[in-house]
């Protein structure tokens, strides 16, 4: 696959293929970074969610069995997305190599609140299985409150960031497996397979009626908003907040239908409400200016189609760069602004 392609002319830690099972050797070629020399490499086991630091082992260039170096790994079976980062002389060199737990995944469905029975009633809630079970379970109609778990292994590949072209400028995004593994390799695959290549933006929200900013919505070959991939994905519990420049699924009414439709947010206060309920995976590290230009769009005269839709003319993965040299996304850079903005007219 495209996404497990590395550049070794900065050095990473390369799988030799996508999938392992737990247990079993976890081999790896480690790719010496031009300029190095005969400085000292070392691997450190990163939480993808926090950044700590949970194992760490020197290392040599060549073929490994990551496994042995790292057995945190394997010994404890986190089913967080861990990320492991080559460092050269105490440098981090390189886009990190993914490692996402293949799980049980958490499901969600329709509910009727009262009962968490599935319902298709308009105000039924969508529930999570983690948050459904202990309901049931405290009502005694199952017998367990927890969902069962079974960690089969690890999906490895070099981390990736999109790059969106569009004919209003670019846009960049940084996935985010720690949020939403299954979504974020769902995206990269349609993504690497040229998806979104001359996709217009068939939906803009500028602002809704209480005036705060919304989404920009595209992913839908037909252009009709109704399009799709051909097949759907199970909605995704994310832990990424909706906010400015915060890249989530499109779906429709159930909740397991996303696919190739994704929203660009445009403010925290106009889609806090979508937490939970859409699944965030990725936010943007650059293109606030070219998100403000697309929402900026006239849209025909009571609905939400651009009358003139900007275009993503075409959508490419590239490296991501490695830990230290990670930019802040563009929903931290607004929100330390207001931020700002606050403390200053609270000194006034």
């Amino acid at each position: 696959m495209p996404w497990l392609a590395a550049s070794a002319a900065i050095g990473q830690v390369v799988p030799e293929r996508l999938y392992y099972g737990v247990g079993k050797r976890l081999v790896v070629e480690v790719r010496l970074p031009e300029g190095v020399g005969d400085g000292e490499l070392e691997v450190r086991l990163h939480d993808a969610g926090t950044g700590v630091v949970v194992g760490s082992s020197a290392a040599v260039e060549g073929r490994a069995d990551l496994a042995g170096l790292l057995p945190e790994i394997w010994r404890e079976r986190s089913e967080r997305t861990r990320l492991v980062q080559l460092y050269a002389d105490e440098r981090a060199v390189g886009a990190p190599l993914v490692l996402q737990a293949l799980v049980t995944p958490n499901t969600a469905s329709l509910v009727d609140p009262a009962t968490m029975e599935p319902s298709m009633d308009p105000r039924a809630a969508v529930v999570f299985e983690d948050d459904r079970l202990p309901a049931l379970a405290a009502r005694g109609v199952v017998e367990s409150a927890e969902r069962a778990v079974t960690y089969s292994g690890v999906r490895a590949y070099v981390e990736q960031e999109a790059v969106l072209e569009t004919t209003l400028g670019e846009m960049v995004f940084r996935m985010r497996p720690d949020a939403a593994p299954n979504t974020v390799f769902n995206f990269m695959h349609l993504v690497s397979g040229g998806f979104y290549s001359d996709v217009i933006v068939h939906r803009v929200v500028a602002l809704l009626s209480n005036g705060n900013p919304f989404v920009i919505q595209f992913g839908d070959l037909s252009g009709t908003g109704m399009g799709g991939p051909g097949y759907a994905v199970d909605l995704e519990r994310s832990t990424l907040g909706h906010a400015f420049g915060v890249l989530s699924m499109a779906r429709g009414v159930d909740p397991n239908s996303n696919g190739s439709q994704v929203f660009v947010c445009l403010s925290r206060a106009g889609t806090a409400a979508l937490d939970g309920r859409y699944t965030s995976f990725a936010e943007a590290v650059s293109g606030a200016d070219v998100i403000r230009a697309i929402a900026s769009a006239e849209v025909v005269e009571g609905g939400d189609r651009p009358v003139d839709p900007p275009v993503v003319v075409r959508a490419y993965l590239r490296d991501a760069p490695a830990l230290a040299d990670r930019v802040a996304a563009l929903w931290e850079v607004e929100a330390s602004i207001e931020a700002e903005a606050s403390a200053e007219n609270a000194e006034r």
